[in-house]
């Protein structure tokens, strides 16, 4: 039965440039597709955040340059938490699908790997 699923992502960018905003979410975009068979027609919406101290770009421009052209996408200023990781860029894809949640993958990488155990 197709429901809609969400998956989480999340990565580090390397600076607060434009050119370190786009190459690490197309690289968490990508892996993010290969991971889980993504098509654009089966997404519902894809929200990314990033933390206050990159302002550079818009992860949403290198997704849809990448693989989304016509995606529903929406960049967002993640929440100040005092510790948090830095130079973080999240993502929760809304995803209709015939696979059981248990069979979705997410993708952490580089900085943002240690946000999952």
């Amino acid at each position: 039965m197709t429901a809609c699923r969400g998956i989480r992502g999340a990565t580090t960018a390397d600076a607060n440039t434009e050119e370190a905003i786009y190459s690490a979410t197309s690289e968490m975009v990508q892996a993010l597709i290969d991971a889980n068979d993504l098509e654009e027609n089966s997404l519902v919406a894809v929200f990314f955040t990033m933390t206050p101290d990159l302002d550079a770009a818009f992860p949403a421009t290198a997704a849809r340059r990448l693989a989304w052209p016509n995606a529903p996408l929406m960049d967002m200023t993640q929440v100040v938490v005092k510790g948090s990781l830095p130079r973080c860029i999240r993502i929760l894809i809304l995803v209709n699908t015939d696979k059981e949640p248990t069979d979705l993958k997410y993708v952490y990488l580089k900085g943002a790997e240690s946000l999952r155990s």
